[in-house]
């Protein structure tokens, strides 16, 4: 495998389709959590410290988000937890109810989870801008659900997240 920093190809390490779980059966937000978490720390890309950090930090800091077409929750830990930037996406069977964000005493039903694996804020921030946007985009929400294989839902993500600096720095 090539890794060089001069191709940046972001896309590519970001979500790639190994880190797409579809269907994910979970019955709960926590087990939803932990099976990407599963899928990012077998990958190399986060620590085994990073599944309960991202739920302990769901209690506190909800990710769920009401989005008109489907349900998305965001979760992700602190910097520490995180080896290699990466996005791990799970399309639930069923909905689970995640706490909405900003309002945590209220749920989402949740269908579509993004957990994401970012050591360093300033990407952090750029990449829930992105995903914020893409989700607001009309029939995209719909089109990840409705995909029919891992490497179509990375595709859609690929034509939405435009993260061009060298993530490896």
């Amino acid at each position: 495998m090539e890794n060089t920093s001069r191709h940046t190809e972001p896309k590519q390490g970001w979500l790639r389709p190994d880190l797409v779980i579809a269907p994910m059966p979970a019955q709960s937000a926590a087990e939803a959590i932990a099976q990407l978490g599963a899928r990012l720390q077998a990958g190399g890309f986060v620590k085994p410290s990073w599944v309960q950090a991202a739920i302990e930090r769901e209690k506190t800091f909800a990710t769920g988000l009401p989005t008109p077409e489907v349900g998305v929750a965001i979760p992700h830990t602190d910097g520490e937890h995180v080896l290699q930037q990466a996005i791990a996406v799970g399309v639930l069977a069923e909905p689970v109810l995640f706490g909405e964000m900003g309002s945590p005493e209220n749920t989402v039903p949740v269908r579509l989870v993004c957990a994401l694996a970012v050591a360093q804020n300033e990407f952090l921030v750029k990449l829930l801008q992105q995903l914020a946007q893409m989700f607001q985009t009309p029939g995209v929400l719909s089109q990840i659900v409705s995909a029919t294989s891992p490497a179509q839902i990375a595709r859609i993500f690929e034509d939405h997240i435009e993260l061009t600096e060298d993530i490896t720095t």
